[in-house]
């Protein structure tokens, strides 16, 4: 066996496969699991999906959220364990791939209109 397919098929067995489909734009939940000392909880963070970077087993996600009038985002690699679930609460319609404009904006400004069914 090759090195190349060695590596791919080792990727291709932790790739996870209950990932639901989201893009930039959706309002996400996100359940990640945090290890504080001996004790592992699960901490949520719900915000929008600002963008999808990489392929594969290297893809990650950018979710922006307002806590306390402070903007916060936070990376999750795609594939990671460390993620427990991600639930996609709403859809949003935008014309871009990346979002960045969104940490100019604030409050009613700063909306995503959701996107249509069918």
């Amino acid at each position: 066996m090759r090195q190349n397919q060695l590596i791919e098929k080792i990727t291709n067995e932790q790739l996870r496969t209950d990932i639901p489909d989201f893009r930039a734009g959706d309002t996400v939940r996100v359940h990640a699991r945090v290890v504080e000392g001996t004790r592992e909880r699960i901490q949520l963070f719900e915000g929008v999906v600002i963008k999808r970077h990489g392929s594969g087993i290297s893809e990650t996600y950018t979710v922006r959220k307002i806590s306390n009038g402070v903007g916060v985002e936070r990376t999750f690699p795609l594939h990671t364990p460390r993620v427990a679930a991600i639930d996609v609460v709403r859809q949003g319609r935008v014309r871009r791939a990346k979002l960045y404009y969104l940490r100019n904006l604030h409050g009613k400004a700063a909306r995503i209109p959701e996107r249509r069914r069918g």
